[in-house]
């Protein structure tokens, strides 16, 4: 363990010498201070037409709250995707392409420690990434409008799934391929579960079931936007659930068995990038 713990304390001051955490910092509470103003203009917006007509309630106020809230993690879902592929994608295809990895497989450390522990390390800074990007979206819209998404906590336990699934995905091609093929591995699979995701909420929509089917065949390919909708089935109101259908959903929901297929993906990928740096010729 104590060789494990060595790499992730050597992962995280590699990141910090490269300048990505104060990068990722410095843009983060950019997108916090751009939303915050954003979200704080458009909340005044809604008071005042609802003060001005009759017909809009504090109920159709808090469907537009959630909406904006949903709207502001929909973006960090996909910035802590892109940030756990890109902190990653050379992490090991990189260093053995300039030799760098012989100072670390020189050493009385197995082969698998290095990959967990590089994991690890990825998997602290993505976490505090995270709190700061989904905690501060959230907070945002707390202390402007006081309102609090349902099951709130579950959201954030999703959006740090889908960063550790890309992650496991970016060290699992770190094993085999160069650094552009595993950057375009990375981002292609996201490519294809997001139209897929599209598709199947289309599908649900108008009813046509084959495009339900190949949203779900999507999802099975690689599970991140899968992941995504059942966060918002989770986190959107009560009404918007009862209707069924909103622009971040539909009626098809992924299955909590569908959220079990992706922990057991992301792990299984880890498993086998450890198993393929294990028998690569270094």
């Amino acid at each position: 363990m104590r060789s494990i713990f060595t790499i992730t304390k050597l992962t995280i001051r590699e990141a910090s010498r490269r300048k990505i955490l104060w990068a990722a910092l410095i843009l983060g509470l950019l997108f916090l201070i751009i939303y915050g103003l954003g979200f704080h203009y458009a909340r005044l917006d809604l008071v005042k037409s609802m003060q001005q007509r009759s017909g809009m309630n504090i109920v159709l106020l808090h469907e537009m709250v959630n909406f904006l809230l949903l709207a502001g993690l929909y973006s960090v879902n996909f910035m802590v995707i892109a940030m756990s592929a890109l902190i990653s994608v050379d992490t090991l295809s990189g260093e053995i392409n300039s030799g760098t990895i012989q100072t670390l497989v020189t050493k009385p450390i197995q082969r698998w420690q290095i990959v967990i522990g590089k994991w690890m390390g990825f998997g602290l800074m993505l976490t505090f990434y995270l709190l700061l990007m989904a905690g501060g979206t959230m907070g945002v819209v707390y202390a402007t409008s006081g309102y609090l998404a349902p099951h709130s906590t579950q959201g954030v336990a999703l959006l740090w799934m889908n960063g550790m699934l890309f992650l496991s995905l970016s060290l699992w091609g770190g094993s085999f391929l160069s650094t552009l093929a595993n950057g375009v591995v990375a981002f292609g699979l996201f490519g294809v579960a997001f139209v897929g995701g599209w598709m199947e909420q289309i599908g649900s929509f108008l009813g046509n079931q084959v495009a339900v089917n190949i949203g779900i065949i999507s999802s099975l390919i690689f599970p991140c936007e899968a992941v995504w909708r059942r966060l918002v089935f989770n986190m959107q109101s009560p009404l918007v659930t009862r209707l069924g259908v909103s622009f971040f959903s539909s009626s098809s929901v992924p299955s909590q068995w569908m959220i079990v297929y992706a922990a057991a993906y992301a792990v299984v990928l880890l498993i086998i990038a450890m198993w393929r740096f294990n028998r690569r010729d270094l």
